[in-house]
């Protein structure tokens, strides 16, 4: 079964996640057969969505931003315009994979897309999302604290990958010194079905990450492809970004 990308443009964060609740309710009391796999892809704005594990200090100056108390994981971040939002509604029953192999998969979507742009995506052990070398975006040389430990090779077509099925060694907090991250994921699971999703940052008002420590962490920065050099539409990486989700999230 395909997955059913719906284009929603410019729409408000609280009745689309409003409408993700009920989308995930109702499919669980019918036959997962029957209700065929969804992507959302749109931009939010300006809103600030707190995660369950967040925390009231990790937002200082919110100012004129609303915030949003959401069921996801993860702590806080910013949408606004100019950033690529993607929320798959999947049945990870149905599509055969369980949740950490969800979320690596929609890190590879992340990092696929960048790639399309010429842009290398890094992830960090511990810190879920993409992140780039502020110093050298298209280069290729391996993080330091890159997720280590790997399982074997899954055929997903014609292009095999890795599950990561662990880390390096442990430290108290990733290392960010010299990155910048780009994309960002928090996801909800509700009887195997997925919602809330990733995030992809183009072209956009940067400055309300100031207000915050963005997924909780102090001192992090955030970019977007326009800070890093990458001149591209909004349209065009939303498409890139739901070709590449629709092809990794494949049962």
């Amino acid at each position: 079964m395909t997955i059913d990308i719906r284009h929603l443009g410019r729409v408000d964060y609280e009745p689309t996640y409003a409408t993700m609740q009920a989308f995930t309710s109702e499919r669980s009391l019918q036959p997962s057969s029957d209700v065929p796999d969804q992507l959302w892809i749109c931009e939010h704005p300006p809103v600030f969505t707190q995660g369950l594990a967040g925390k009231a200090e990790h937002i200082f100056m919110p100012g004129d931003i609303p915030v949003v108390q959401t069921n996801r994981g993860g702590q806080v971040t910013f949408h606004g315009p100019g950033q690529v939002v993607g929320y798959p509604l999947i049945d990870l029953k149905r599509a055969g994979y369980f949740v950490k192999e969800y979320v690596y998969r929609i890190e590879e979507s992340l990092i696929r897309t960048l790639l399309y742009f010429g842009v290398t995506g890094h992830r960090v052990a511990g810190a879920p999302g993409i992140y780039v070398r502020l110093d050298d975006p298209t280069g290729h040389a391996l993080l330091e604290q890159r997720p280590r430990k790997l399982a074997p090779v899954a055929d997903l077509g014609s292009e095999p990958i890795r599950f990561a099925a662990g880390s390096g060694p442990k430290s108290s907090e990733p290392n960010f010194t010299g990155l910048g991250k780009i994309g960002a994921l928090g996801i909800k699971v509700s009887r195997n079905c997925t919602y809330h999703g990733v995030s992809l940052n183009v072209d956009m008002d940067l400055e309300p990450f100031s207000r915050i420590n963005p997924c909780g962490y102090s001192g992090l920065q955030t970019v977007d492809l326009s800070t890093i050099g990458v001149s591209v539409g909004w349209a065009e990486a939303a498409d890139v970004l739901s070709q590449k989700l629709a092809t990794y999230l494949a049962p």
